[in-house]
């Protein structure tokens, strides 16, 4: 679950890169609240306190209520690594135990 969930936001936050309402790119931060905090919880859960910790910044950077101003060109900078560090975790992350 973990693994399309990292996908999904992937794609939410390349599509960023496309001209988009503002209403889309509120969404994606919410999505990305949400989305963060389950990686976050799911990392605490299997004692991954470093992926742990990454995902809760991620979770706050991308929370809609208090905004971060970095400018169109730096949130795309941001939206770009983001996404690339998730497929990374999907294809090259530690392979977990089925049980």
């Amino acid at each position: 679950m973990t693994r399309v969930l990292s996908v999904v936001l992937a794609g939410l936050l390349l599509s960023c890169l496309a001209d988009m309402p503002y209403g889309y790119y509120q969404f994606v931060r919410f999505a990305g609240l949400v989305g963060f905090a389950v990686l976050a919880y799911d990392s605490f859960k299997r004692e991954e306190q470093r992926m742990a910790i990454v995902y809760v910044g991620l979770a706050l950077l991308f929370q809609p209520f208090v905004k971060v101003a970095l400018g169109r060109t730096v949130w795309n900078i941001v939206d770009v690594v983001v996404a690339i560090l998730l497929l990374f975790t999907v294809f090259f992350g530690r392979k977990r135990n089925p049980a």
